[in-house]
């Protein structure tokens, strides 16, 4: 059986936090756990006044994940960070310069849309992110989907982001991408409750205060639809272009047509369309069915004169790969889907795009 995060995260909790008396990862104390080809990667953050007692717990934690059957290596590392240096999402004070800005560090930055929900938008971003990683391409995912974040469930991230000095965000980092979500900000379950100026705020600030070092590429994940957000992103800063996701019924490419015309109007170019849940092919039987139809997106995209990066089949595994917190171009890199994400990512490199 291959070492999977559920297994280190069930050896951690039988870690016991000295100050709560819980175990360290009930007691929010596990970071950025990494699992990797037998390779465990992991952060203890503590409160930096009882650091000392805590080193201990490090020893013990790396031991009993060592001990786990296919691990040949563990690694865990004791940060501390007070959390009034946390920076609160909230509008800055001083006024956002009008013209579009480059991202210090970033080469490119791509924003991944659609124009209403369900279509799989984060899923797309998250499996192509990794396979630009795989790639071998330096490559930033932030998720601003600020109503219905999901890349940290997507990526399989959890913990607050610190910060050195109340100013400068730390991002996570999975599968080899450097990640920021508004989800990382605030509980889960918790409902962000913002108008507009709250919302341009919070954005520019993942962007131009999060620590993204040198980055080939910077997917953002956008939320559905025209609003603020997508508004904020075209206006502030500089996009080497947008990808527009769908599904094939005429209900998402009428949204869609709608997400096209605002990235036209706003002078941001068009890298190209996604058909997701193109075809579902029963793996009983191996009936292919087109549920949401069928080359929609094909022809909407001949209809632009843009190309159509992928038609992505419908799959369980796709699904329980996002769910499970290991993308599907991770886990099962053989998969159709799988090789759709890479496709688009070798697209991508071919034409100078990341």
């Amino acid at each position: 059986m291959s070492l999977t995060r559920e297994i280190v995260l069930a050896a951690l909790r039988t870690i016991v936090d000295p100050v709560s008396g819980n175990d360290i990862h009930a007691a929010g104390l596990v970071r950025a756990l990494m699992v990797e080809d037998g390779s465990v990667r992991f952060v203890l953050e503590v409160n930096p006044a009882k650091g000392e007692i805590y080193e201990p717990v490090r020893v013990a934690a790396e031991k009993s994940v060592l001990a786990l059957d296919g691990c040949n290596r563990a690694s865990a590392i004791l940060t501390a960070h007070e959390d009034k240096k946390v920076p609160d999402l909230k509008p800055n004070k001083k006024p956002i310069e009008k013209r579009p800005q480059k991202i210090p560090g970033v080469k490119h930055v791509l924003a991944v849309a659609s124009g209403k929900g369900g279509v799989g938008k984060s899923t797309v971003s998250a499996n192509l992110a990794c396979a630009l990683a795989a790639a071998g391409k330096k490559v930033g995912l932030l998720d601003a989907d600020v109503y219905g974040p999901s890349q940290p469930r997507i990526m399989g991230i959890s913990g607050r982001p610190s910060s050195p000095d109340g100013k400068i965000i730390l991002p996570l980092n999975n599968y080899g991408v450097t990640i920021m979500s508004i989800g990382l900000m605030t509980n889960e379950g918790q409902a962000i409750i913002w108008r507009g100026p709250m919302l341009m705020g919070a954005l520019h600030q993942m962007l131009m205060q999060v620590q993204w070092g040198t980055l080939d590429v910077l997917l953002v994940d956008l939320p559905p639809g025209t609003g603020d957000v997508q508004l904020t992103l075209t206006q502030k800063t500089e996009l080497s272009g947008a990808i527009i996701v769908s599904t094939p019924q005429d209900v998402a490419l009428l949204d869609a047509r709608k997400g096209i015309d605002m990235f036209k109007q706003m002078n941001t170019p068009l890298i190209g369309m996604i058909e997701n849940m193109s075809t579902h092919i029963c793996s009983k039987c191996g009936h292919e069915e087109h549920i949401f139809d069928h080359g929609g997106v094909a022809k909407e995209a001949a209809k632009l004169g843009i190309p159509l990066l992928a038609e992505i089949p419908l799959g369980l595994d796709l699904r329980i790969a996002s769910d499970s917190g290991v993308p599907l171009v991770v886990s099962n890199p053989e998969s159709a889907q799988a090789k759709s994400f890479y496709g688009v990512a070798e697209y991508l490199i071919e034409q100078v795009i990341v």
